[in-house]
This record gives C-alpha cells, sequence and structure tokens, in this order.
C-alpha cells in the first residue's frame, strides 16, 4: 500500500509510565543515578514501569471506518492521545495525512467564563479555523448544537450534554480529513447520538477517514470495516469488525467466568477453613473444569446482552451445514453443559426453508444437547441483516415472564428439568415481518437462576447459527423499511 493512500500509520507504538511509591522516590530517580553515572557506578531506578500500551501497530486507509474496543484500561484512549499528538510516544511511530477533528473530551477546552458564542470563536480558531470562516459557519454550528438561547449565556451554566453538543458542533465544522471519536457521544441524548451518527455517516460518504472508539459493540460493527481489539495495552486482533466484536465478546465472557471462578474458590476456601459454607447462588459462576460433572444450577452474575461475553471450549458444530466445521467452532463460545447442536429454519408445515416473503410463517428449530441434569433454562435468538444491524432478539424466558406475569397462557420453559445425555427441539415462531434482506441468526442457550434476566449465565452461543432470505412479490404485497407495520388506511371526510 502506497504512503499516498494511507491515513494514519502507526508503527511499534507504546507509551510507557514511572510509578514512584512515593515523592522522595521520585527526588531520588532525579538525582542518584546522575550521581552512580558520574562515578562509574552501575545505575539504579526508584520506580516501576507501567506500559499503557505496547507494540501496537496497524495502518488505516484514506476513507476507511476503522473501529478500536476493549475493556477500561485496555489502552484505547492513550492510543487516541498518541495519535492525535496530546501524548508523546516512548517507543514506535505515529503518522498521519490531513487535518484531525478528535471528539475525545468534547468541551475540555471551553472557558466556563465565556458564553458559547465566545467559545465557539475560540475553539474554532484554536482548531485552525480563520474568524470569518467561523462566521460563515456559526449558524450552522448553532442549530446543530440546538441549545438555543444559552448559545450566549456562560458555559458554567451548561449541562454536560449541552457542552457535548456545543464542542461536537464545532469540530465537525472543521471538514476534517480524519475524524477521531471516542465515547464523549455516549453523554449525549438519543435524538442528539442520532445527529451525530448521521453526520458521521455523512462524513464518511465524503471521504472522510474514521477511527471509532465505542463499547456499543452494534454500533462499531455497522459503522466500521475493520476494528483493533486491546487487551492490557497490548493488541489482541486486527481484522474486520465483525471478527473482532466476536473475539472481544469471548474476551469479556473468559474474564467474567475466571472472576467468578476464583469468588466460587475463595467462598469454598473459606468454608473449608470453619467458615459457614455460602448458598449456591452466592456462587455464581462454576469453573469450566466443573461443568459436565454437577447440576448447573449456581446462579450467573447479571450479564447484559451486549456485554454476552465469550470462549469456552467449542462445541460440536452446528448450523445445518451451513459452514465447515472449523467455521462453527471458532464462531462459538460459553461455559458448556447445554449445548446448541443444530439450527435450522422451517416453513409453517415444519419443512427446513430458506427463503421467506413477508408474512409467511417463520419457524426456527433449535437443537439442544445437555450434558448435564439441570433446569431454568432460557434458548433464544438474536437475528442480524447482512449490514450487521440487530434487528431482533427474543428467548423462551421473553415468553416465561408473559406467563409469570399473568399475561399469556403458556407451559413455563423455565421451570422444565432436562436431563444429562437428553436432546431437545425448541421450536420459535412468528409471522415473517421483515423487509427483503439477508438475515443472520445467532443462537444461545443460557442459565438463568431468576426468571427475570437479572442473573444469567451463558452456556452456549453460536454465531451464523443459519441463515435465512427475505424477498418481496412486489405486484402483491410491498412496503419499504426493514420491517413491516402492518400498517392500514382508511378515508373519512375532513371535519
Amino acid at each position: 500500500m502506497s504512503s499516498d493512500e494511507i491515513a494514519i500509520r502507526v508503527e511499534g507504538l507504546g507509551k510507557r509510565y514511572e510509578i514512584y511509591d512515593s515523592p522522595r522516590d521520585r527526588l531520588k530517580q532525579f538525582v542518584v543515578p546522575r550521581l552512580r553515572g558520574a562515578l562509574g557506578m552501575a545505575p539504579r531506578q526508584f520506580y516501576r514501569e507501567f506500559w499503557a500500551l505496547r507494540d501496537v501497530s496497524f495502518e488505516i486507509r484514506k476513507g476507511e471506518a476503522f473501529g478500536v474496543v476493549g475493556r477500561n484500561g485496555s489502552g484505547k484512549s492513550t492510543l487516541l492521545q498518541l495519535i492525535t499528538g496530546t501524548l508523546s510516544p516512548t517507543t514506535g511511530s505515529v503518522l498521519t495525512q490531513g487535518r484531525i477533528a478528535a471528539l475525545l473530551e468534547l468541551g475540555s477546552g471551553f472557558n466556563p467564563e465565556f458564553t458559547g458564542r465566545e467559545n465557539v470563536f475560540l475553539n474554532g480558531m484554536v482548531l485552525g479555523l480563520t474568524r470569518r470562516e467561523i462566521e460563515d459557519r456559526f449558524d450552522e454550528i448553532a442549530a446543530f448544537a440546538d441549545i438555543g438561547e444559552h448559545i450566549d449565556q456562560p458555559i458554567k451554566t451548561y449541562s454536560s450534554g449541552m457542552i457535548v453538543r456545543l464542542a461536537f458542533a464545532v469540530q465537525v465544522q472543521m471538514q476534517p480529513d480524519i475524524l477521531i471519536v471516542d465515547e464523549a457521544l455516549a453523554v449525549g441524548d438519543a435524538l442528539f447520538q442520532k445527529r451525530c451518527y448521521e453526520r458521521i455517516e455523512r462524513l464518511l460518504s465524503d471521504g472522510v477517514t474514521l477511527m471509532f472508539v465505542s463499547h456499543d459493540q452494534e454500533s462499531v460493527r455497522t459503522l466500521t470495516r475493520r476494528s483493533l481489539l486491546l487487551k492490557n495495552g497490548g493488541p489482541v486482533l486486527c481484522a474486520s469488525s465483525s471478527e473482532v466484536i466476536l473475539a472481544y465478546r469471548k474476551l469479556l465472557h473468559d474474564e467474567e467466568s475466571a472472576y467468578f471462578a476464583e469468588v466460587t474458590r475463595r467462598l469454598k476456601s473459606k468454608g473449608g477453613a470453619g467458615q459457614p459454607e455460602q448458598p449456591a447462588a452466592a456462587a455464581p459462576v462454576r469453573a469450566e473444569a466443573e461443568v459436565g460433572t454437577e447440576n448447573v444450577a449456581e446462579a450467573g452474575p447479571p450479564m447484559a446482552e451486549a456485554a454476552t461475553p465469550p470462549a469456552a471450549p467449542p462445541a460440536e458444530p452446528v448450523g445445518a451445514g451451513l459452514q465447515p466445521a472449523g467455521r462453527s467452532a471458532a464462531m462459538s463460545f460459553g461455559d458448556g453443559g447445554v449445548t446448541i447442536a443444530d439450527v435450522q429454519t422451517c416453513d409453517a408445515a415444519g419443512e427446513p426453508c430458506s427463503v421467506f416473503y413477508p408474512g409467511d410463517a417463520l419457524r426456527i428449530r433449535i437443537t439442544c444437547l445437555s450434558e448435564v441434569d439441570t433446569d431454568h433454562l432460557n434458548v433464544g435468538v438474536r437475528i442480524r441483516n447482512k449490514e450487521g444491524v440487530k434487528i431482533y432478539s427474543w428467548g423462551t424466558l421473553n415468553q416465561d415472564m408473559q406467563v409469570l406475569a399473568g399475561r399469556a397462557q403458556a407451559p413455563v420453559f423455565w421451570e422444565r428439568p432436562v436431563k444429562a445425555g437428553e436432546r431437545f427441539d425448541v421450536w420459535l415462531e412468528c409471522d415473517c415481518p421483515l423487509g427483503p434482506n439477508l438475515y443472520e441468526i445467532q443462537a444461545s442457550v443460557a442459565y438463568e437462576a431468576k426468571p427475570d434476566y437479572t442473573a444469567q449465565r451463558l452456556l452456549h452461543w453460536r454465531d451464523e447459527a443459519a441463515f435465512f432470505q427475505v424477498a418481496m412479490r412486489q405486484t402483491e404485497y410491498f412496503f419499504g423499511g426493514i420491517a413491516d407495520l402492518r400498517m392500514k388506511a382508511s378515508w373519512r371526510e375532513a371535519e
């Protein structure tokens, strides 16, 4: 790849900090090594090294959307500050080509005593715009920020959301070549976030290079083509965004399982030392070595859907022959005990079918295999379109919650016991409400300590468990968009 095609090139980048146990050690480090050097003695250091970032290398093409994900403390913010030049690297180098707009700590450069209008001019000039350029763009900045008459009030009277809106409005008016976005937009309200993402999409269509950091996995998957996963300051994977998000979920799952396995070990250790044994619910996750040899009925920690982390021994291949076994194994994770053996889409008669039309009966058969005696299971799916947008997620527990609340009549799946060696099918069905597209089914089986999603432990998750296509008979039934709201029209005389 030629240098002219590169917007950002990072090679062997690292940032080291020196950690001192006391101010005295800092003073010693300033004086003693010089004295020892003058006396011909070996140097001695009085600090511990902490590498916030180490050995990171990647390239971003001009006009490419690139994501960065990782847990808090993984080095994401340090990486962005090194790229924007607010930090100097300890090792390695950064090359950027073009004007950079960085949305890191929005509003950090504002003077709280100045009005919003004054800060727009101050911030714009700091970013390299002339007074005339700011005047020409001021109305658009004020309209995007949408803070009304507060534009002429001191910044110190603003809420955090108002400051973010004004700062973002100024940054995007720079007409940057490279746009770097951190988690700064998370503090905005839903309408503001919608406007921000629309503006980012417009900038991307204009050929702006995007570097996007977020904990929102679906946003990263949707907005970016490639991504980088960081852990403890080092690179784990740089690949397509879908592969990186899967690896990120596996990483989160591994760390969550390891943490609660350690909690369980400590509780058992205390019990063996004369302490009273904790109830089973206090030991949220069973170590992987124990899964399959004991009942899985210990409670799991609350685990949000977006944070459903990942990794465990791959189970048997799934997906009705949709992909090779090696690929299938790589797309799954979980604590084990119950696994998903097969997923198929079927028509109203229960026959395998991969093409549907709006209004057709869509039936999804999920075949599970239990290796343990258990209950409290939840079998579910997540449906995404080919653009990576999550369309819907639902599971047997969703129906159970309606039944337990008295809003529906059906057997409670959550209460059903399952025996070791048992193979069973779960059918999920609906009338297809989707627009024309290719859709992916992600399937999961989880242990739910409570019937309300507040204490979930993921046993098995399958990406790309099955695929189906929705087509349209335009002369018979037609609508636009991703879903059919089944609207009806009526004609009435105006009063």
